[in-house]
């Protein structure tokens, strides 16, 4: 399963993340470039126009003015569409790079679209023309020469709607990834006989139950998760937990917020307890979905403000609460089934359909590349049959030289060949008394009978 890099998670957390290092800080040059790229490195949104949007805020910070909104707003004023009307006011250099940034990624857009509208005529398949519009979604389509301030609402509002469904498609994935195990487990011991099939059953239930008997695991974000980390992982005394000290501690950006990133490596002791990559029955992708869990978990609970960010004051007012002390007991991917028997029979009906597609395919294919190999085969004969033409074409144009310059007629190998004549003098009649009497040489004028 493909997981996203979300670092800050929405559109509007990238300028605010963009604002927030912009403040000038007391500390070591180089560091702080390192710690820039570093930073820069885990931006990718995982969106398919990362690249547009975050070359679009690049450009919007270079404006003072801009920046200095940015700085002042608000989560509200960025997603209710407030602060794109502060582009009017940037300088002109400022509006003709983010115009040329549009015209190209307009220009990228019609290329892909063009890529899969020759794919789908190519293999005859129909194009929904809904999903290819809505690669448009970010930005404004009836304009495509000019960046205006629609075209940044528009960035805004798509960024922060299709991360807002990240989660979501993400559960659907593992839910699919799951059944797809089930599926292959199940035809993997249909092809055994019965006693090699019972014996590999009875394998792999046992190896399910030794993947159950683990320690217990604590709740995410509860006091006792975060003194476990306090003691373990920062070899602090338990007895001296301050949660002020330890927000500081894994603030490891020092931007003043806890981020997913940031809080997804809190629950890494408490993954390990679950999940060892030597042991056959854990699976390193169940394990990454539980951190995941873990963490939207804590983000319902602690994030107030829903902007995925936990704030100092969010993180100690968590801290106050009875789930805190006295948490839910926490509940592991296998303690209950991801999916019903119906939807993994209709997960199994979606892939024998997509077998069969394959086949028709790999069928369509075969007949193709047999029909291209006879033409192939007809195409090689007619041209053997050109150059033997071409070579005995040739081959009389050589003679017929020969013969005019007098010379006999060259063979293949180019030696003079004599021709035999092909009429024959004719023959001198003598009476057969007169034969025993002719003499030595014969006389000149011979009457000739015909």
């Amino acid at each position: 399963m493909r997981r996203m890099n979300l670092k800050p998670a929405w559109l509007l957390l990238l300028f605010i993340s963009a604002a927030v290092w912009s403040v000038p800080i007391d500390r070591n040059e180089a560091e702080q470039d390192q710690k820039q790229e570093a930073q820069e490195e885990n931006m990718d949104t995982g969106l398919y126009y990362d690249r547009y949007l975050r070359e679009v805020i690049e450009v919007l910070e270079t404006d003072p003015h801009f920046r200095e909104k940015l700085q002042t707003a608000n989560t509200e004023d960025i997603k209710n569409g407030r602060l794109s009307k502060e582009l009017d006011l940037v300088g002109h250099h400022v509006r003709t790079r983010l115009d040329e940034l549009k015209r190209q990624e307009v220009s990228r857009l019609r290329m892909l679209l063009k890529a899969k509208l020759d794919s789908a005529n190519t293999q005859s398949l129909q194009m929904d023309h809904a999903s290819l519009l809505k690669q448009f979604e970010h930005l404004d389509p009836h304009n495509q020469n000019t960046f205006e301030a629609k075209d940044l609402e528009l960035l805004i509002s798509t960024a922060t709607k299709d991360l807002e469904n990240y989660d979501a498609e993400r559960h659907e994935e593992f839910k699919r990834y799951e059944m797809l195990k089930e599926h292959e487990r199940r035809e993997y011991l249909k092809g055994l006989d019965q006693e090699k099939r019972e014996k590999e059953e009875k394998r792999l239930q046992e190896l399910k139950e030794k993947h159950r008997q683990h320690p217990k695991v604590n709740a995410p974000g509860s006091v006792a998760q975060l003194r476990e980390v306090w003691e373990e992982t920062d070899g602090l005394d338990p007895k001296e937990f301050n949660p002020k000290t330890f927000f500081k501690l894994h603030d490891t950006n020092e931007d003043g917020v806890l981020d997913e990133q940031e809080l997804e490596a809190l629950f890494t002791k408490e993954l390990e307890k679950v999940y060892d990559p030597k042991n056959e029955e854990d699976d390193m992708m169940e394990m990454e979905e539980e951190r995941l869990r873990m963490r939207e978990h804590v983000m319902k609970n602690v994030d107030l403000n829903k902007d995925r960010l936990v704030s100092l004051e969010e993180f100690l007012k968590s801290t106050e609460k009875k789930e805190f002390s006295n948490p839910k007991e926490w509940e592991t991917l296998d303690a209950k089934p991801l999916y019903t028997e119906e939807e993994l029979q209709r997960f199994e009906a979606e892939l024998r359909d997509k077998e069969e597609e394959l086949k028709r395919k790999a069928e369509t294919l075969r007949q193709e590349q047999e029909l291209l190999r006879e033409r192939g085969k007809a195409l090689e004969a007619q041209k053997r049959e050109y150059q033997q033409a071409v070579l005995e074409m040739s081959q009389r144009q050589k003679q017929q030289q020969e013969a005019g310059n007098g010379q006999p007629p060259a063979g293949l190998n180019g030696q003079l060949q004599f021709q035999p004549q092909t009429h024959k003098p004719e023959e001198i009649k003598v009476p057969a008394e007169a034969q025993n009497n002719l003499p030595a040489e014969p006389p000149q004028n011979l009457p000739i009978h015909t």
